[in-house]
């Protein structure tokens, strides 16, 4: 491993991209010494683009956390003023102020909790999510409460928006590469947005199954874009071709697996990132999204187990995003074909099943992403 590489060995589903959960525990448990009251610490996101609170990361003492949960934003008159205003809000009765059938009151009724404390999240003034302290005894956030949670608050807001921050300035950096390469392939920007939220589909439906976190789900979906950074490096001659490429060429387009690891690598050693599991995840995405699970992939021929989670469904996105958009070459293929497509490259062992079976689940909304994100 060069000093420039992160270290993402021996790390498992658990560890990579989830390390914001780690942190958030260190922190509560910290806060149980003082504050013994509070049960639970949770932190949902924002996505202005779709408008939707989603839960990201939390700290759950006792009972069931609610996970794979998303909310519009808009649907709720109390956390919008919150958002807009980025005042605080404490419920000292929960039963009795919650009404709703959501699934997020039905949850916090049944365990148990009665009073809470909401306090947005912002970056540079830009709202990005909240955070949620729950009790399960009553009118438990006193005036004194709040003002000592205040610390806790700030640091977890500024440990999440620096995240999301680095996150922002590698995948911006990423693009400009692009753009000064003068890439003009079929990766445009609505093949990045449909895939990404192909990847993120399919991880939430193997969420369960594969013990995946509310963290490690947005990560894949914020890192998908970068899977083919390296084509920045591969020559038009070869990347815009229209037709088949030739053993020769192919070897050359096959190269941009490395050459994206190298792009990678050098902006994660520029923000400072070798030792964050949380960019090994990165790396994984662009590393092994060519590997197939018999063998056959490239650029290290890795089988089965050997190709990470992530990687995995990266492959089964990008290869589906492929089949049903135009290309210089073919006609997009309908969603039944595709999935057919799909499932016969996983009975000759190529591609991940519960991949492919997760994306086959949910046919609405495949349908609502081909429809939201669009080729121009």
């Amino acid at each position: 491993m060069t000093p420039d590489q992160p270290n993402t060995e021996a790390l498992t589903v658990g560890e990579v991209g989830d390390q914001l959960n780690g942190r958030l525990r260190q922190l509560h448990n910290q806060l149980l010494e003082s504050f013994p009251v509070v049960d639970r610490i949770a932190c949902v996101l924002y996505e202005q683009q779709e408008d939707l609170l989603k839960t990201f990361v939390n700290s759950t003492r006792e009972g069931v956390s609610i996970s794979g949960y998303e909310f519009r934003l808009s649907d709720s008159a109390s956390l919008s003023k919150l958002a807009e205003q980025g005042t605080i809000r404490v419920l000292d009765d929960i039963p009795a102020a919650v009404h709703g059938q959501s699934l997020h009151s039905v949850w916090l009724l049944k365990e148990g909790y009665r009073s809470s404390l909401t306090v947005p999240l912002f970056d540079h003034h830009q709202f990005i999510g909240f955070i949620f302290y729950d009790s399960r005894e009553p009118g438990a956030f006193t005036p004194e409460v709040q003002r000592n949670l205040s610390l806790y608050s700030k640091l977890i807001n500024m440990t999440i928006s620096s995240e999301l921050n680095v996150v922002r300035s590698i995948t911006a950096s990423a693009q400009v590469a692009r753009e000064f390469a003068n890439l003009r392939d079929f990766e445009t920007g609505s093949h990045l947005e449909r895939m990404a939220h192909y990847a993120r589909l399919i991880a939430k439906d193997l969420a369960t199954s594969h013990h995946l976190s509310d963290e490690f789900i947005e990560h894949l979906f914020l890192f998908a874009p970068l899977h083919d950074i390296g084509k920045i490096g591969i020559p038009d001659s070869v990347l815009l071709k229209p037709g088949r490429l030739d053993p020769e060429e192919r070897q050359i387009m096959e190269t941009h697996v490395q050459k994206g690891i190298d792009v990678l690598n050098r902006l994660i050693g520029e923000f400072g990132l070798q030792d964050l599991p949380d960019s090994a995840m990165m790396v994984n995405v662009v590393a092994s999204h060519h590997e197939c699970l018999d063998g056959s992939g490239y650029p290290k021929g890795l089988m089965r187990d050997q190709i990470p989670l992530e990687a995995r469904i990266i492959t089964v996105a990008d290869i589906f995003d492929a089949l049903t958009t135009h290309r210089p070459y073919k006609q997009p293929w309908s969603l039944e074909a595709a999935i057919a497509e799909l499932e016969r490259l996983v009975q000759i062992g190529k591609i991940d099943a519960d991949c492919v079976a997760a994306l086959k689940r949910h046919p609405d909304d495949v349908g609502a992403i081909r429809t939201r994100y669009p080729d121009s």
